[in-house]
């Protein structure tokens, strides 16, 4: 019973308080097509040499990920990440208390985290940020969570968002007690008093620069959030969300000095106005003076189940990604906004470049054609784009992500400040031999 949490008896006296005779009586309400009635299907244990041994024979099947040039996107990119953002970010001063709860011995991260927020602040053009949430998806249900704060009112959705942060909106709106309503991307559908929040992305799902201006301006004349889903390396060379008309802002940061790391950790980013502030939920770290007037860190807000009473806290959400945000600090300073900038056309002129040479393979065209894109655009493929992906990995090229639109034969790819004219030159033949 070493490793058990309960002894038999505390078991007993569990299920004879909730009156179920046994464990087995206690699951019968699980349907039976569902449980796991069979032994597990598990080889015999080994020790820690074999175990060892093993583990590198299955990670030698691996390629290595410096052979493959990668093309891929759809939220997570492959961006340059300096060597400083990891050599700085593991620096003892900011790897403190998991929690800063107590500020007197946290001041390096508490001071990191506050110069986040206002970078992420600079870059919206909003009032306020906090220290970060789980990622992109989850930012986005504590915005919608932000605008339904009596847990009321419709919540609109346009097309061009990406499926995915749909897709958890669909799940956490189950509970929350609204299903979101997805409406054609570039329209703006009509706003009444039973809605709350808008939601757009921009750049869109395709990389596409769909006009949001009209749209975030009519839902603030109907009472709505506005809610931009963004590109935070885009702010450099397009309008911020705050220039849009978005009231609330989030984004995926992975691409600000963090690894693709094969999915994660990465980093959620909420922005907002300051009328919304008490609605945010997480941590927002805050700047002060101590008895003698030095400049010192705390957690201004704290609004989460953990400090206040649960039917009080904004969202159950109970942590955030420190490291994660220190590593977008870092990387921010090192950048810069001169860096900013040229980084943002970097990424725009390569992709410019990457869609006309593909484009001049035969069969190959835009998804969406005679529309502006940033750093990602959608090709129209003539045979499946999934079987068109495989083929160019013995090309060592990561050709993109297969879309399910246009009949599977959509493939989105992205072209970030890595890629050099020879490597997308390469792309462009490497397809044309794949569709030959």
């Amino acid at each position: 019973m070493r490793f058990a949490p309960h002894t038999d008896d505390d078991v007993r006296q569990m299920l004879s308080r909730i009156g179920r005779g046994s464990l087995d009586e206690l699951f019968d309400q699980i349907p039976a097509d569902v449980r796991l009635n069979r032994p597990l299907d598990l080889p015999a244990g080994v020790s820690e040499m074999q175990m060892v041994a093993e583990m590198r024979l299955l990670a030698a099947r691996n390629r290595d990920v410096d052979e493959i040039v990668c093309f891929a996107g759809a939220g997570a990119y492959d961006h340059y990440v300096p060597s400083l953002v990891w050599q700085l970010a593991g620096r003892s001063e900011f790897y403190t208390a998991y929690t800063p709860y107590q500020p007197e011995l946290s001041q390096g991260v508490l001071q990191v985290l506050f110069e986040y927020q206002s970078m992420i602040c600079e870059l919206t053009g909003l009032d306020v940020s906090n220290a970060s949430l789980y990622d992109g998806a989850t930012a986005l249900v504590e915005a919608v969570n932000m605008a339904r704060p009596a847990g009321e009112g419709r919540v609109l959705v346009s097309s061009g968002v990406d499926p995915r942060y749909v897709e958890t909106l669909r799940a956490f709106g189950r509970g929350g007690g609204y299903e979101p309503e997805v409406f054609t991307s570039g329209e703006v559908p009509p706003i009444d008093d039973g809605v709350v929040a808008v939601v757009a992305q921009f750049p869109d799902r395709f990389g596409v620069l769909e006009p949001v201006r009209d749209l975030f301006g009519a839902a603030r004349q109907g009472g709505a959030r506005a809610i931009q889903v963004f590109d935070p390396l885009s702010l450099g060379v397009l309008a911020s969300p705050a220039e849009l008309g978005a009231e609330i802002a989030v984004a995926e940061g992975q691409c600000l000095g963090n690894h693709l790391s094969f999915g994660g950790p990465y980093l959620g980013i909420l922005a907002a106005r300051m009328e919304d502030v008490r609605k945010m939920p997480g941590r927002i770290a805050g700047e002060t003076v101590d008895v003698d007037g030095r400049a010192g860190y705390v957690l201004t807000l704290q609004a989460r189940e953990q400090h206040i009473r649960r039917e009080k806290a904004n969202s159950n959400i109970c942590t955030n990604q420190s490291l994660m945000a220190i590593a977008a600090a870092i990387y921010l300073g090192w950048l810069g906004p001169a860096g900013l900038e040229e980084l943002g056309r970097q990424c725009a002129a390569r992709a410019a470049y990457a869609a006309e040479r593909l484009c001049e393979v035969p069969g190959v065209e835009l998804l969406v054609g005679g529309r502006p894109f940033f750093k990602e655009f959608a090709l129209r493929l003539p045979r499946p784009a999934a079987e068109v992906r495989d083929a160019l990995l013995d090309h060592g090229i990561l050709a993109g992500v297969p879309l399910e639109d246009a009949d599977g034969h959509a493939l989105l790819v992205a072209v970030t400040e890595r890629r050099s004219r020879e490597e997308i030159d390469g792309y462009a033949i490497a397809l044309a031999e794949v569709l030959s």
